[in-house]
């Protein structure tokens, strides 16, 4: 990790400065780049020029304001340090010494701090496949209809906990990346911008059965015929 100090008031060509003499002089050009949203990143000859070097730029949202848990977390402790402090006479213990019981203290805290690890990796994986699991988006395709939420319409008709909670149905013009699409509104709604996260979308169904693809259809019952007992030949 490398910290570089700078102010507040350092202009994009500051910025650049640092980041070619610290950054790519001795690391290279990075294949990623974790902001904010910074003006200095997001600037329309930056991003032509990270994109032609092949950088890709990853920015924080409105909607979206989660962001790499490193990257996040490192800011507060370049400023306040790791609380609480590791114990002194763990650090002491952790050092090899001649004494056998040394030695075998520091296995024994290296086997603890790998299986502590180890149930940190895997307690990771199992949330992130829950979290997948009831947060995946829809599959959105150019064509589709759509419902969108009516939380950011201000200006609807009557008191708002009376409307509706979606609006719509709409067509999907394009998808804007991953996480966001773009469709044509009515002319109600002319003045509001055409993108949405998709967070705030669902398909739209116009029968129950599009809606419930997993339902079987019952069979029609069979028409039953009376017939008389004898017949006259």
């Amino acid at each position: 990790m490398t910290c570089l100090p700078c102010h507040k008031e350092d202009t994009a060509m500051d910025t650049a400065l640092l980041f070619w003499n610290n950054i790519i002089c001795t690391c290279g050009v990075p294949r990623i780049i974790i902001s904010d949203r910074d003006p200095k990143f997001t600037l329309e000859f930056w991003t032509n020029l990270y994109d032609m070097l092949g950088t890709k730029l990853a920015f924080s949202t409105a909607y979206n304001t989660s962001q790499h848990s490193t990257t996040g977390k490192t800011p507060a402790l370049v400023e306040r340090g790791w609380n609480p402090l590791l114990p002194v006479d763990h650090l002491k213990k952790n050092l090899l010494t001649i004494h056998p019981k040394a030695k075998d203290f520091h296995e024994m805290w290296k086997r603890a701090c790998d299986t502590a690890g180890k149930c940190i990796s895997e307690a990771k994986e199992y949330n992130k496949q829950r979290w997948e699991k009831s947060h995946m988006g829809p599959d959105l395709r150019e064509g589709d209809q759509v419902l969108v939420s009516s939380w950011n319409f201000n200006k609807l008709k009557g008191p708002k906990k009376m409307s509706d909670s979606f609006l719509g149905p709409f067509t999907i013009i394009k998808s804007i990346g991953k996480n966001g699409v773009e469709f044509k509104l009515t002319e109600e709604f002319s003045r509001k911008h055409t993108g949405f996260p998709v967070s705030l979308v669902k398909p739209y169904f116009q029968t129950e059965e599009e809606k419930f693809t997993s339902w079987k259809k019952n069979p029609a019952p069979p028409e039953i015929m009376e017939v008389e007992d004898s017949l006259d030949l």
